[in-house]
């Protein structure tokens, strides 16, 4: 007897994900991975005047730091009060930067538009991560330089998303996001168009005051957080709860009370055909 797969509705799966970056303020906390972006944009090699597109941009961390580099940036999410985030800290830096609403698996830009395309824990969330890929690829231009940061399975985001699951499972046959912060799925979405593809293990250190503080955070204004404790009874919070605080205390390297926790990601470096 043959099983076949559930479909897989991606256009409903797409509004729920919308509304659950929609809540809460994840410029928050995006904010404090600002050094992601900068880091990501110094292994691009970055030159002034590169075309530059950041895509699912958030708030506006790689976005930042490409303008610190001199390059004529373009920035996109779909969420729109993450662009305005941006938009204000663009202003408040005195730069000159195109904001644009825009999905990142239909990017409203012509072929080979972009000298370099940018994703820092963006891309790797949207259901349909192959036409995603060949978004970002389809609006570089020949030569062009791919660069991501994707949360690895295994690392402390990673885990974070596991326990998630774990309380409000995704949508059957769903791709985890995380299968971005692996070089085979990497290979897999972007062999077939890079002459070169570089990933490199990096930690990002979340510092907060205290694991609970981490927890307050996140619960208060990051999406998906919010949204899962949401649709938890108490009892269910409660338990949810107590798993964070598990996951948070063992990876915890602070002996003082704070937090200071790594979470592995994977840098990558595709140079596009």
């Amino acid at each position: 007897m043959t099983m076949t797969q559930p479909s897989i509705d991606l256009a409903a799966i797409k509004i729920r994900q919308h509304g659950a970056w929609s809540t809460g303020n994840y410029a928050i906390v995006g904010t404090t991975l600002q050094i992601v972006g900068e880091s990501l944009c110094e292994a691009l090699d970055l030159r002034a005047g590169a075309r530059v597109l950041d895509v699912a941009a958030g708030n506006g961390n790689a976005t930042l730091a490409a303008a610190h580099r001199f390059c004529d940036v373009t920035s996109t999410d779909y969420v729109p009060a993450l662009l305005a985030a941006g938009r204000k800290r663009a202003e408040a830096e005195g730069h000159t930067i195109d904001f644009q609403e825009a999905d990142a698996e239909s990017l409203p830009f012509p072929d080979g538009t972009f000298d370099a395309v940018l994703s820092t824990f963006g891309v790797m969330f949207t259901p349909d991560q192959q036409r995603a890929a060949a978004e970002l690829a389809r609006v570089g231009k020949p030569g062009a330089k791919i660069g991501l940061a994707n949360w690895t399975p295994e690392g402390f985001i990673g885990q974070m998303f596991k326990t998630i699951g774990s309380y409000v499972p995704p949508a059957p046959g769903l791709k985890s996001p995380a299968l971005w912060g692996t070089r085979s799925r990497i290979d897999e979405l972007f062999g077939a168009v890079a002459t070169r593809i570089q990933a490199s293990s990096r930690h990002f250190v979340f510092r907060y005051r205290s694991p609970l503080h981490f927890i307050e955070i996140f619960r208060t204004y990051y999406g998906p957080m919010n949204r899962t404790f949401a649709a938890l009874e108490p009892e269910r919070q409660a338990a949810f709860k107590g798993d964070l605080l598990e996951l948070l205390q063992r990876g915890n390297r602070s002996a003082d009370g704070t937090l200071v926790l790594p979470s592995e990601y994977l840098e990558v470096v595709i140079e596009r055909r």
